[in-house]
């Protein structure tokens, strides 16, 4: 899910922001199972988008040059970023891997991002487009105990199927999806992809708080950027505003 949006008064007009995944079913999960302290303390966060895609699609996202915006860490790492910076703080240091996997592609199509953040949890954030069998989708690790989820959020498989959030049990996922928590299966929270736009329309409209401060924006943007500059000169990049090592 993508908006443009032009951010009068912070130099990012036309840029590409994402519709954060803490409205997706599994991120707010995540945020009700660190807010329950069951983990204990949380060590790592592993968030990643797997796919089988051998075979290069056209469309901007295939598009090399800074403006367009193009390559998986821009697309798919937009989304990764957001969340683990809603869900665990600003980094502390960022180090990343971006790397161009199948033939003949002009962006990346392959990444790995490890963030230290100033909270101490360490996240590592990738992205494959060969990825055959894929890993689980997220993993939270904790001194208590370990959360780990397989699969995809429902609701855009919905969307493509025709289903609309007016629907009985939008946003609901079976119980064959469901995440453990050590041989525990939780349930997966509903999402609701809709209240995200219904708040930008209301900001919008009637000037109401945005859902997504342009402050978070950059700070995804400026985390981007680092992790292309440290995958470019092979180092850790120091975060915090700026991202400058």
């Amino acid at each position: 899910m993508t908006l443009r949006v032009g951010l009068v008064g912070y130099g990012t007009a036309g840029k590409v922001f994402h519709a954060p995944l803490i409205a997706a079913t599994p991120g707010l999960t995540l945020k009700s199972l660190l807010a329950s302290g069951a983990l204990g303390r949380v060590v790592r966060f592993e968030s990643r988008f797997d796919r089988w895609r051998p075979v290069p699609k056209s469309g901007w996202r295939e598009l090399p040059g800074r403006d367009e915006a193009g390559g998986v860490l821009f697309d798919l790492g937009a989304h990764l970023i957001d969340q683990a910076l809603q869900l665990f703080g600003p980094p502390r240091s960022i180090h990343a891997e971006v790397n161009r996997q199948r033939d003949g592609v002009q962006v990346d199509d392959d990444f790995f991002v490890a963030l230290t953040h100033e909270s101490g949890v360490i996240s590592h954030l990738a992205a494959s487009t060969l990825a055959a069998h894929p890993a689980p989708r997220f993993r939270l690790l904790g001194t208590s105990t370990a959360y780990t989820k397989h699969g995809l959020d429902v609701q855009e498989a919905a969307l493509k199927a025709g289903g609309t959030p007016a629907d009985p049990g939008w946003g609901t996922e079976p119980q064959s999806g469901w995440g453990l928590l050590g041989d525990t299966p939780v349930a997966t929270k509903p999402g609701s992809y809709q209240y995200f736009y219904a708040a930008m329309v209301a900001a919008l409209r009637d000037g109401a708080a945005v859902p997504v401060a342009p402050e978070s924006a950059i700070a995804t943007l400026e985390v981007i950027e680092a992790a292309h500059a440290s995958a470019t000169i092979d180092r850790v990049i120091s975060g915090g505003r700026g991202c400058h090592g």
